[in-house]
């Protein structure tokens, strides 16, 4: 059986189920992959990609908060990456590491299967990072009309909108861009296990409004519970996971995936 190292790097990533995923995926095609969480920050990622090509690594996921920081470390970007200008997917190729994004892809396969019909007219975009960047590309290719971005860091939002062009704009008021908005997508770590709460008032969501989050670990956060208070329709940050890990593998074996059994063993774990 063909063995693979694989493995994730990032900031509070011990309860992720990528390894769980991607090894049950590997078995099923005859593939014996080991896939190794690697917690770390910023400051260790030059060390980090640097031993990875000494170690052989076959790829590697890239979660936050190194989602842009990676990108000098690597020798080629793929053209998804580098239009939405971060990456979370490291494939070798001989000695060159190639950095590829499958978050904006999972993002809109996660969504497309839940909300189908969903008002695309007016969007927010909370979080501006890695993850904002793939989502807001995704978004507008989608069909969002107008997307609204707010992040803290208001440079941030403001270079992510020139990026994208006319149909997104930067916001420093996210309570105006919400009273009129038909959708919010959130993409920053609140929420996670590491990062618990809420990211907005909860008084600012309303049934009228779609809420899709990033977060899974948990499943279901503070800002799902409030929204589905609110009569929001929602999708979980469970779709957006499974539809990047299904990519991911591809890129990493050159094997299709099967994406219900990925889904569906996804949800068992959680469950």
């Amino acid at each position: 059986m063909k063995k693979l190292p694989l493995g994730l790097i990032g900031t509070g990533i011990q309860r992720s189920l990528a390894a769980a995923l991607q090894e049950e995926e590997g078995r099923r095609h005859g593939l014996r992959i080991h896939y190794q969480l690697i917690e770390a920050g910023g400051d260790a990622l030059p060390t980090l990609i640097a031993a990875a090509r000494i170690i052989g690594f076959a790829g590697l996921n890239i979660t936050f908060p190194c989602k842009q920081a990676v990108i000098p470390l690597l020798d080629d970007l793929s053209d998804e990456a580098r239009a939405i200008g971060a990456v979370n997917a490291i494939v070798r190729e001989g000695e060159r590491l190639i950095g590829h994004n499958t978050d904006g892809s999972g993002w809109s396969w996660g969504f497309r299967r839940v909300l189908p019909k969903a008002d695309l007219a007016r969007v927010v975009l909370l979080g501006a990072g890695g993850a904002g960047s793939a989502c807001a590309d995704a978004a507008l290719r989608l069909g969002v009309q107008e997307l609204l971005i707010y992040d803290r860091e208001k440079a941030r939002a403001a270079e992510l909108a020139q990026r994208l062009g006319p149909r997104a704009k930067a916001t420093a008021d996210l309570a105006a861009a919400l009273a009129g908005a038909s959708g919010l997508i959130h993409a920053t770590p609140t929420g996670m296990a590491a990062f618990p709460g809420m990211p907005l008032p909860q008084e600012l969501l309303r049934p009228s409004m779609w809420v899709s989050e990033i977060v899974y670990v948990p499943l279901q956060t503070e800002l799902l519970k409030a929204a589905r208070r609110a009569g929001c329709a929602v999708v979980d940050g469970g779709h957006m996971n499974v539809g990047q890990a299904v990519r991911g593998f591809e890129l990493f074996t050159g094997v299709k995936a099967d994406a219900a059994r990925m889904d569906a063993h996804f949800r068992t774990l959680v469950a």
